[in-house]
């Protein structure tokens, strides 16, 4: 039964595929961008930090200020799954190993109450998902990480798909805050329930995001 249950989905659902994270407030030089848009499925692997050659710098560094709404661009057709965003301080933003930091979350959408993920609503609106800047974290260069989970296959582990890029950023007009933060990898576990799930059959009336709370700052 729930292989036609799952059939019917996929052939009822529009074209969705594999996408990236292209641009950061419609800039694309701050954003490390992957070679291809393939997910990445073992949440073990340094690559789920800021996907494949994610120690690569970009050629820029956006500014942004705190306290300000920022947008990160996807390409559209997203499998149905959360929208993320978390923030690490760096050292220096083109230099620093992701797999060194520690990231705080600022920003998620999940599963709605209208049976939409957040993932269907950045797709209905042109790929663009916006957030705050925390307004009293401290000033200074950051890493802001970017990530869809799509949630398609994710009856069993590894199922899930996750698209990542991380963006270089300069925050400007910040407080004191230095949020504690989580490791990638080590921040998702594949026995998570927001990880490993069946959002086909039944089909789910709530979801628990994978990582910490969102930053309240």
């Amino acid at each position: 039964m729930f292989k036609s249950v799952l059939a019917i989905a996929l052939l009822a659902a529009p074209a969705l595929g594999h996408i990236r994270l292209t641009a950061f407030n419609g800039d694309t030089s701050c954003v490390r961008l992957p070679p291809n848009n393939s997910p990445q499925t073992d949440v073990t692997s340094t690559n789920i930090v800021c996907n494949v050659n994610g120690n690569a710098p970009a050629s820029g560094v956006c500014n942004v200020a705190a306290g300000s709404t920022a947008t990160v661009t996807w390409d559209t057709g997203a499998h149905p799954g959360p929208e993320i965003v978390y923030l690490a301080k760096t050292s220096d933003a083109k230099t620093t190993n992701p797999s060194s930091l520690k990231w705080f979350k600022i920003s998620q959408d999940g599963l709605r109450s209208d049976g939409k993920w957040g993932s269907d609503v950045v797709n209905a609106n042109g790929g663009k998902y916006s957030f705050k800047i925390p307004s009293n974290i401290a000033s200074g260069t950051y890493l802001l990480r970017g990530e869809t989970i799509g949630l398609h296959v994710a009856q069993t582990y590894p199922g899930a798909q996750f698209y990542m890029s991380c963006v270089q950023l300069n925050i400007t007009g910040g407080g004191s805050a230095n949020p504690a933060g989580v490791s990638f990898p080590g921040a998702y576990k594949g026995t998570d329930s927001g990880v490993t799930l069946n959002i086909y059959y039944p089909v789910p009336t709530s979801y628990t995001v994978p990582g910490p709370a969102v930053y309240s700052g």
